[in-house]
C-alpha cells in the first residue's frame, strides 16, 4: 500500500506561520512604540526579514527533497535575507533609504508571491503578493525624508501581511490528500 503524498501547502504550512508570526510581531511592534527611532526601527525590520528569509531557505530544502517547485522559496528568501543584511551592515543609513530598501523589497516579494500562487498553486499568495506591491508603491509615491512618518503604514502592512499567512498556514493542513 502507497502512502500518498501531501499537497505542497502542507509541507510548507510552518513556514508561513513563522513568516507570518515575523511579521505580525514587527507589525505590532512598530505600532506600540509611536516614538519609534530609525535605529530600532531599522533593526526591528532586519531581524523580520532575516527571519522570514531563513525560514524561505529551509522551506525551500523541503521543497527540493519532496520534488516540488523551490525556486519561489529561494528567491524570498534570498531577497529578504538581502534586505535584512544590508540594513543591519549599515545601520547609520537615513530614513529615505530605510523608506526605499522597504519599498523595493515589498513590490519584489509581492511579485515573486503572485508568480509563485500561479507555480504552486497557493493562491492566497495572489492577495499577500497584491497587498506587498501595492504597499512599496504607496512608500515610492512620496519618498519624503522620513521613513519614521510611515512607521503606522509600515506597522498595518506587516500585520495584514502576517495575517494572510498565517491564514494560509492554518488552511494549509486542511488541504486534501493527492
Amino acid at each position: 500500500m502507497q502512502v500518498p503524498a501531501t499537497t505542497p501547502a502542507r509541507q510548507t504550512w510552518w513556514v508561513l506561520a513563522v513568516g507570518g508570526a515575523a511579521s505580525i510581531l514587527f507589525g505590532v511592534a512598530a505600532l506600540l512604540w509611536p516614538g519609534l527611532t530609525l535605529f530600532i526601527l531599522v533593526w526591528l525590520f532586519g531581524a523580520y526579514a532575516i527571519v522570514n528569509g531563513i525560514a524561505e531557505l529551509i522551506g525551500m530544502f523541503g521543497a527540493i527533497g519532496q520534488h516540488r517547485t523551490w525556486w519561489t522559496h529561494l528567491l524570498l528568501g534570498l531577497l529578504s535575507i538581502a534586505a535584512g543584511v544590508f540594513v543591519f551592515a549599515y545601520p547609520g543609513i537615513t530614513a529615505l533609504t530605510l523608506l526605499y530598501v522597504l519599498a523595493f523589497w515589498a513590490i519584489t516579494i509581492g511579485v515573486v508571491e503572485v508568480v509563485a500562487a500561479f507555480t504552486t498553486g497557493q493562491f492566497i499568495l495572489v492577495v499577500t503578493g497584491v497587498i506587498s506591491i501595492l504597499f512599496g508603491f504607496i512608500l515610492l509615491s512620496t519618498p519624503v525624508p522620513g521613513a519614521l512618518a510611515y512607521v503606522m503604514v509600515i506597522g498595518v502592512f506587516a500585520i495584514v501581511r502576517g495575517v494572510l499567512l498565517i491564514v494560509q498556514a492554518v488552511r494549509a493542513p486542511a488541504a486534501p490528500m493527492t
